[in-house]
């Protein structure tokens, strides 16, 4: 199947996704009293699209989204991966970093990824073996090889104690990098490695969604994708260290993994 025609297949579903997205967001405030039924609502309705525009392309393929979506019936190898809001809590309080997710598998391989930032209109994409892209433009990982110079992102549970082990490796990391940030979006985090705008992210909470398509954008822009431990990944194990794939990535991962 032509990975070309897939990816545009991709980029138009991202696009109708992230329109619902912005005229969601503007029929509701975070300060109203429950804003996350009318975040759901909109999460839903960019999923459905989403689906729907690829379903009616490829019937026979497979898809496992964020809200619910699960359609495994039949034999195509080919699966595509959707997080129809990556940065739920940035989207709620209208905090403008958040993005469509659409990665595509084939058998097993991510082969296609595409992350859409509805609120910069930067559509970053990935074809296996083809380099990534930022709105069509090839982009690539930073050259930063030390810790003490890099800017890093981190994920970290949503309310949790100082003793958990997410806490203590940001800290301790902290203490050693230029800078760590938390940003509320796994999706862009990976995105940003990938075009040498941070030099790392980890996170040990992520689902498949959060990860699938950025992971390859990653690769595709030169940069290392393993655990935090420094193995072999797998999108669906919760456990992923990206950087620009330099000596920083030994580095980080010796510190990641002393903690538990």
């Amino acid at each position: 199947m032509d990975r070309t025609e897939l990816l545009g297949v991709a980029q138009e579903a991202a696009r109708i996704g992230g329109d619902i997205l912005q005229d969601w967001a503007g029929r509701f405030t975070s300060r109203e009293k429950s804003p996350a039924n009318l975040v759901t609502e909109a999460d839903l309705a960019s999923e459905k699209a989403i689906f729907e525009h690829i379903h009616s392309k490829y019937a026979d393929h497979r898809f496992l989204g964020e809200e619910g979506l699960l359609r495994e019936e039949g034999n195509s190898p080919y699966r595509w991966i959707i997080d129809p809001l990556d940065g739920t809590s940035n989207y709620v309080h209208h905090f403008p970093y958040y993005a469509v997710s659409i990665g595509l598998e084939c058998d097993g391989e991510m082969i296609v990824g595409v992350i859409f930032d509805p609120n910069r209109d930067e559509m970053f994409t990935a074809i296996a073996g083809e380099g990534a892209k930022l709105n069509d433009h090839r982009i690539e990982v930073s050259a930063a090889d030390e810790l003490s110079e890099a800017m890093c992102m981190a994920s970290l549970p949503i309310r949790t104690d100082r003793d958990n082990p997410a806490v203590r490796r940001f800290l301790d990391v902290l203490e050693v990098a230029q800078t760590v940030q938390r940003t509320g979006s796994a999706a862009l985090n990976l995105c940003s490695v990938a075009s040498g705008r941070i030099d790392a992210f980890w996170s040990t909470s992520l689902m498949p969604w959060d990860m699938a398509a950025g992971i390859l954008i990653v690769r595709e822009g030169g940069g290392k994708v393993t655990t935090c431990e420094g193995e072999q990944f797998s999108v669906h194990v919760p456990n992923l260290l990206s950087t620009n794939g330099t000596s920083l990535h030994s580095e980080l991962s010796e510190r990641l993994q002393d903690i538990e």
